[in-house]
């Protein structure tokens, strides 16, 4: 299902949280990091990362497909689906990547997500295509939002949570501006030294405070 059909889906399963102060099952989907999983887990939530990579920390994590315990009767789950594919970043290999049905495939894994019979949801994507393609985010992040001193815009898509508030507004980070009159942080530029693997690792990586931040407070909701 897709587009309008599909958000109206989305929306319409959405159902009242668990009671506030509870423990909360939350599966954190596409995460290597375990820093949103050990937010919670601080603060006393049953959590579980799952990506096709191992933890890079210690912790509860499924190393393998999330489709495989989507329906292991989670009562949240935030996701991170790879954004490759999607991202407005790469829209120079668009062409090549629609011909060869790489979209498409990075499309269909974020709706399964997003159509994921779970009571609350939020999905977390760069700047991208499903703005377009399903529905706009509820709303967009910054990491300088949230006492992390870097600017990196996020979309959030949310289902049956309210927006994520801003917790310390800090510098935005220093910014490299190309003879071209582009810019962009410098933390994302540096990464270009790293190799392919690692620099993908750096920017996927969500930032402590914006993981503390969804603990703190969608953990109560």
């Amino acid at each position: 299902m897709r587009g309008n059909q599909s958000a109206l889906l989305w929306l319409a399963r959405a159902v009242p949280p668990a009671e506030a102060g509870g423990e909360v099952r939350v599966l954190v989907a596409c995460e290597f990091s375990g820093r949103v999983r050990d937010a919670f887990i601080v603060k006393g939530h049953d959590a579980m990362s799952c990506d096709l990579l191992p933890s890079e920390t210690p912790g509860p994590h499924y190393q393998g497909d999330v489709l495989d315990i989507l329906d292991d009767g989670w009562d949240l789950m935030i996701a991170h689906p790879p954004c490759t594919h999607l991202a407005v970043s790469g829209a120079a290999w668009f062409a090549e990547k629609r011909a060869d049905g790489r979209q498409q495939e990075g499309i269909d894994f974020f709706m399964k997500l997003a159509n994921a019979d779970i009571p609350r949801v939020a999905i977390e994507n760069p700047i991208g295509i499903m703005s377009t393609i399903w529905r706009k985010p509820d709303q967009i992040i910054q990491p300088y939002e949230y006492g992390e001193p870097f600017s990196k815009k996020t979309c959030l898509w949310l289902k049956n949570l309210p927006n994520l508030q801003p917790t310390n507004l800090v510098d935005k980070g220093e910014m490299i501006v190309y003879e071209s009159g582009r810019k962009m942080p410098k933390w994302y530029a540096d990464a270009w030294r790293l190799p392919k693997n690692e620099r993908a690792k750096l920017r996927n990586r969500t930032f402590q405070g914006i993981a503390d931040a969804m603990a703190e407070q969608w953990g109560q909701q």
